[in-house]
């Protein structure tokens, strides 16, 4: 069991450790703040299924933790990240498409 624990902690803090490389290698806001939901998002899983391995009567609050988790880091980075298009915060250069242009008025290319 104990090799379990380990892996999958390993695990999830490799996927922390990519989220933070890829918040500082991201070019703008937008993606960024994907960079970092999704590895916060899957680091936090992986880490709390490695205790719920070790802890098994922790399950059911494990679960339920990640289930909170699963449903609100993605909502509240779309948040962040709408809040950042109104307030015309620049996209990075390289982004060839802004599909949410028409829908706020504002020009799409």
């Amino acid at each position: 069991m104990n090799i379990v624990y380990y892996i999958l902690i390993i695990l999830g803090g490799i996927f922390y450790a990519v989220g933070g490389l890829g918040l500082l290698r991201m070019p703008d806001v937008y993606t960024r703040a994907q960079a970092g939901t999704k590895a916060t998002t899957l680091g936090t899983m992986l880490t709390m299924i490695g205790a719920g391995v070790v802890h098994p009567e922790w399950l059911p609050k494990i679960i339920l933790i990640i289930l909170f988790i699963v449903l609100t880091n993605p909502v509240g980075s779309s948040t962040l990240i709408r809040s950042a298009y109104r307030s015309r915060v620049e996209a990075s250069g390289r982004t060839a498409i802004d599909e949410l242009g028409a829908y706020y008025d504002r020009e799409v290319e």
